[in-house]
């Protein structure tokens, strides 16, 4: 509230200066009063400068605290869009190479070999390798990263807290393990660049928060475990995602195609959370803090673009209005959608093509199957390339129901 005692004190020399203004008129009054002199200014003349000053006086105030009211809004709107996040665990080894100090290995078993890469808990293409005619090509894709355990008790079980990488609402507490790969995970949103992003936290052994939940940097929120699918007490760590949400209308389009496998976890299934890469995010934000989440993803490659029919339904320029471009025409007949190689979407852009189904515009050029390159979006070779039908379902989402 510093500026606003700016501003009363810049206002309060303005009203000492009207005071001093009348200061002279009110003591000639008060003189001729006392001899018993008539007054040259009839007490109506003096009411109406006392009632002139007092509403100047009115008003300065409420100007005051109108301009402090708008300073304190604009200093909080600034503060909110930066991105300023912290570590979910006490394990900072990523500030120090990385590498295996940070990231929790996966078990991996290649043409027979057994091994314990550290790199599959990257983000990223970074596990179930083939072998190709250009090399060996990772193809299965990890939403988020793995950071390991750094305290065990005597029984080998993981005592790390697990903590709010910035302040947000809790949104989201999955507690019951078999309802998502995730096992127990809690989701917290974020507000940013007017947009919102939400960070899931996933393996927890126990959860501190519930939905609703203000929460600070900082925060404990859970402890760390080894909850979900294919995971030991060796390989007990935090999953840690930062997202983009693709719909709010995601439930009503997965009812309609996925009816026989319930969704537990509505709106904040992981199906509809699209990860960046949040390791390469803190790294860039050590380097310059005032770096944007927009400004960030600039840097990434468009892999592939989709056309996909006009729709009212389309909800993607609400939720991310940053991704549109500059000059857009709403009278366009469809949009075309930018996306990353993870399936990120980076950019909408209007179209002239008519399309009544979404349709793939563009893929970068491979001579490897799009099917091992992307999260089963696009098969094909080069000019053969194609959206699949599970691409096709999953582009429906954008403007669900059509």
């Amino acid at each position: 509230m510093r500026a606003a005692t700016a501003f009363d004190s810049k206002n309060s020399a303005f009203i000492t200066a009207l005071d001093r203004h009348f200061a002279p008129e009110r003591q000639r009054w008060k003189n001729q009063q006392c001899n018993g002199e008539p007054a040259r200014h009839s007490s109506r003349s003096l009411h109406r400068d006392a009632l002139f000053l007092n509403r100047r006086r009115m008003k300065i105030r409420f100007a005051t605290a109108f301009l402090a009211f708008q300073f304190v809004r604009f200093t909080m709107a600034a503060q909110n869009q930066i991105v300023d996040l912290v570590l979910p665990t006490d394990n900072d080894a990523l500030f120090s190479g990385g590498g295996p100090a940070f990231y929790q290995y996966i078990e991996r078993n290649y043409k027979g070999a057994k091994s314990t890469p550290w790199e599959g808990g990257q983000y990223g293409f970074v596990r179930d390798p083939i072998e190709t005619s250009a090399g060996i090509v990772y193809t299965r894709f990890h939403e988020g990263i793995d950071i390991r355990a750094l305290r065990r008790d005597a029984r080998g079980e993981p005592l790390d807290e697990v903590r709010a990488i910035a302040d947000g609402k809790v949104v989201h507490t999955n507690p019951v393990p078999g309802y998502s790969n995730y096992g127990k995970y809690v989701v917290i949103e974020h507000r940013w660049d007017d947009s919102n992003y939400y960070s899931l936290y996933g393996h927890l052994s126990s959860i501190a928060v519930q939905p609703g939940n203000a929460v600070k940097r900082g925060q404990t929120i859970a402890a760390m475990g080894y909850t979900g699918a294919g995971l030991n007490q060796a390989r007990a760590h935090l999953h840690l995602e930062l997202n983009v949400m693709l719909s709010d209308r995601f439930e009503v389009w997965y009812n309609a195609f996925f009816k026989n496998d319930p969704n537990h976890n509505g709106i904040y299934n992981g199906m509809n959370l699209a990860g960046l890469d949040i390791a390469r995010l803190y790294l860039a934000l050590r380097k310059n803090p005032s770096l944007s989440i927009p400004q960030f993803l600039s840097d990434e490659e468009i892999f592939y673009k989709v056309t996909l029919p006009k729709s009212r339904h389309f909800e993607l320029p609400r939720l991310y209005p940053w991704m549109l471009a500059a000059d857009v025409r709403h009278e366009k007949s469809s949009w075309e959608v930018s996306f990353a190689r993870s399936g990120l979407p980076l950019k909408i852009e209007p179209s002239d093509k008519h399309v009544t189904q979404p349709e793939l515009g563009y893929v970068k050029k491979s001579s490897i199957d799009y099917s091992y390159l992307t999260r089963d979006e696009i098969s094909g070779r080069g000019g053969n390339a194609h959206l699949t039908n599970y691409g096709k379902q999953l582009m429906r989402l954008f403007i669900y129901p059509d």
